[in-house]
């Protein structure tokens, strides 16, 4: 065990945030930490790591574990350059090599060589010194650097560059790479994936994944979650709940609990009901009131079980136009962006279509110019050289990641009924109230808000401009789990036009019918979603790999007058090194297949103990608890065997 967190409680003045707290980290595990905007998971990740102090109870982590904190949006702050700060973490190895240097010159010292006590002594030292600069991991301290910084989207930046003239969302995944540096025994993140595009994504999950130590990670990213999570631990009102698996796992089990939870009160309410119905019947009479006098003692002892609360309120909204548009919506030709005063484009030759109904997703790396793209089609980025052309009764509703529209001294209702004045103030606080903000939280002043709740307010705007096509840049960056589901299902209900960026891969495989993928000279379309295009990319890979080696056969053979007997070519190697790897990805699908089964049958078996019909059955109790035990033994060896592999 790395971390026990017991009873943990936080207010603030007489609003709780936390209460009663409790769980346990052990050894390498991956722990997700979900809720809604506002649960209070930054606030629990603080007290962790010691930032701000519980209000009652204890956090107790094991004799020398390192705990690592990296909070949401926290960008290296440094003077130093790139390399000089990534360097700095490895501080220790660093001395350690100047000081074997200066052993090495002393060692060759012809005076100290004739000391023969203070040579031996010298000896030892330059041993014992190098033999830690070894086990720490001295000689791949420039490889690991190298690794993360090309890793984290670094890999063409000059290292000479200094940290305080890079972007705030650089800064943040240079804090990133230097915490990976780092290597903690538990490392905790506050949504580290909030900068980082999908390549980067894609790098961070892998590298997480093969982490020696424990993970515990705030995130909405579904789809990270998915791919990292072996156990998710729910903040709801304001209490702790751990789930066994990753994100959909969670929502599985969840819902099942709660359908049990559901049956089981509904049960005893239908006992209840009888038994209240037979009291008073009978109580009345001679014959029956005894029974009846029993019954009621039966009542009065039985143990109430309180209704299940299901799910929270959620935001509510649906996107809704006015008139559709004509068929062809957008023609873009050939387009070009440079930046004032710069001679090599951001973007060129980009040309696309819209028609109506259709969903696209642009994605690209950072800083390939989407955003700009989008404003460039919206007159707010001016083109160095294309031309596009909108379709008949287009009406434009933009989403802008940075919500630059909103007006930070207004307050909520001010801020949309100024921008529909003609709307009643009702029908204002109706459509405020379904996006979650009710009484005096429209009065709130925008300025206070947090990312979630101004982009529920841009939302907001967005669904009551009634426009036929929307134009979404980063749409889930700031929302919570729930709200994004919510948005999801208004979008895939939405009769207009969808452009969108994203690089929430999970939102990109529900949403996109069609990816437009930008690139410094062009773009690349795909057609279906975000797992489409890259099985059509490794497609590609393969028949440029094969087209290639056919190439450099065809080459080798007009060289070679003597046929020599076939060795096995490096394509051959290739296809043979693709087939062992889709073997393992399928014994890792199997073995995640019985993971899943096992943990499904351990769920049921512990929720069938907390049925009152088996309390009192001692031996049915027994019989259960042993099943338990067999099957997660069970559960243990098939973990040790995907470990294994993944590993």
């Amino acid at each position: 065990m790395l971390l026990q967190v017991s009873d943990l409680t936080k207010s603030y003045g007489i609003t709780p945030i936390l209460s009663r707290i409790t769980f346990q980290i052990q050894e390498r595990e991956r722990v997700g930490l979900v809720g809604v905007n506002g649960a209070g998971k930054s606030t629990l990740l603080q007290m962790i790591a010691g930032v701000i102090s519980p209000d009652s109870g204890t956090v107790y982590k094991a004799k020398e574990t390192r705990i690592g904190y990296l909070a949401q949006n926290s960008g290296l702050q440094s003077d130093r350059t790139i390399i000089e700060e990534m360097r700095e973490v490895f501080r220790d190895l660093i001395d350690t090599e100047q000081e074997l240097r200066q052993l090495e010159v002393a060692i060759s010292d012809p005076q100290l060589q004739q000391n023969e006590k203070r040579y031996e002594e010298t000896l030892a030292r330059y041993a014992a010194r190098s033999e830690y600069f070894r086990t720490e991991g001295g000689f791949e301290m420039d490889t690991r650097i190298k690794s993360v910084l090309h890793g984290m989207g670094f890999g063409q930046f000059d290292q000479a560059t200094v940290i305080s003239t890079l972007s705030g969302g650089q800064r943040t995944r240079l804090a990133l790479a230097r915490m990976l540096l780092q290597a903690p025994d538990l490392l905790m993140l506050d949504e580290p994936t909030n900068h980082l595009d999908i390549e980067t994504l894609t790098w961070l999950e892998g590298y997480l994944r093969s982490y020696n130590g424990s993970l515990l990670v705030v995130s909405h990213d579904r789809y990270f979650l998915d791919a990292l999570a072996t156990s998710i631990i729910e903040i709801e009102r304001h209490a702790a709940k751990r789930y066994t698996g990753n994100y959909s796992r969670y929502i599985e089990l969840k819902a099942a609990e709660y359908e049990s939870q559901l049956k089981m009160f509904e049960k005893q309410q239908d006992e209840i009901a009888k038994l209240e119905q037979f009291i008073q019947k009978n109580i009345a009479r001679a014959s029956t009131t005894k029974r009846a006098q029993s019954r009621r003692k039966a009542l009065d002892k039985m143990e109430r079980l309180d209704k299940p609360l299901g799910e929270l309120k959620k935001a509510y909204f649906s996107f809704e136009i006015d008139r559709p548009t004509g068929k062809d919506v957008l023609n873009a030709d050939s387009l070009s962006v440079a930046f004032e005063g710069s001679s090599t484009p951001l973007f060129r030759n980009v040309s696309f279509r819209l028609e109506r109904g259709e969903t696209v997703a642009l994605v690209g790396p950072n800083g390939i110019g989407k955003s700009t793209l989008l404003k460039a089609l919206i007159d707010q980025q001016q083109l160095a050289e294309g031309t596009y052309r909108w379709g008949t009764h287009v009406k434009l509703g933009f989403y802008d990641q940075e919500q630059a529209t909103l007006t930070g001294t207004k307050s909520v209702l001010e801020e949309v009924w100024s921008a529909f004045p003609s709307l009643e103030e009702s029908r204002i606080r109706t459509v405020l109230g379904n996006f979650l903000f009710s009484g005096d939280d429209v009065q709130k002043s925008v300025s206070s808000l947090s990312g979630g709740e101004k982009a529920r307010v841009a939302l907001t705007k967005l669904m009551l401009d009634r426009a036929n096509v929307l134009i979404l840049d980063e749409p889930t960056n700031h929302l919570d789990l729930f709200s994004k589901e919510v948005l999801e299902a208004a979008l895939l209900d939405y009769d207009g036009t969808l452009l969108f960026i994203s690089h929430d891969r999970y939102f990109l495989n529900k949403m996109a019918e069609r990816i437009v993928e930008l690139t410094p000279d062009g773009c690349q379309h795909f057609l279906g979603n975000y797992d489409d295009m890259i099985e059509k990319k490794l497609e590609r890979e393969e028949l440029a790999a094969q087209a290639s080696a056919a190439s450099a056969s065809t080459t080798k053979s007009k060289q070679s007058a003597v046929v020599e007997p076939a060795a096995p070519t490096s394509y051959e190697a290739d296809k043979q090194a693709k087939r062992d790897e889709r073997n393992r990805q399928r014994k890792q699908e199997q073995l995640e297949g019985e993971i899943a089964r096992l943990e499904e049958e351990i769920s049921a078996l512990e929720l069938e103990l907390t049925d009152p019909a088996v309390f009192n059955d001692y031996v049915r109790i027994q019989t259960i608890q042993g099943d338990v035990e067999t099957k997660k033994a069970e559960l243990s060896a098939v973990y040790e065997q995907w470990e294994a592999l993944v590993g």
